[in-house]
């Protein structure tokens, strides 16, 4: 998912080098959506991992 972020970063810039603001500003948008759900999943995996650290030693 982070991928995808960059990859949208890197449109925004080569579009907004050739003067395409309104797509520059399109793929900026989408490339900020993706990176903060990737920062809210990260989050939500780290916090699962910290509680499903020792179950499997309970067995």
């Amino acid at each position: 998912m982070l991928r995808l972020a960059l990859g949208f970063f890197v449109i925004a810039l080569i579009a907004a080098l050739f003067g395409f603001g309104g797509i520059a500003s399109a793929s900026a948008g989408i490339a900020k959506i993706v990176f903060f759900i990737f920062l809210a999943l990260l989050a939500v995996s780290l916090v699962i991992g910290l509680f499903n650290r020792g179950a499997g030693s309970r067995i």
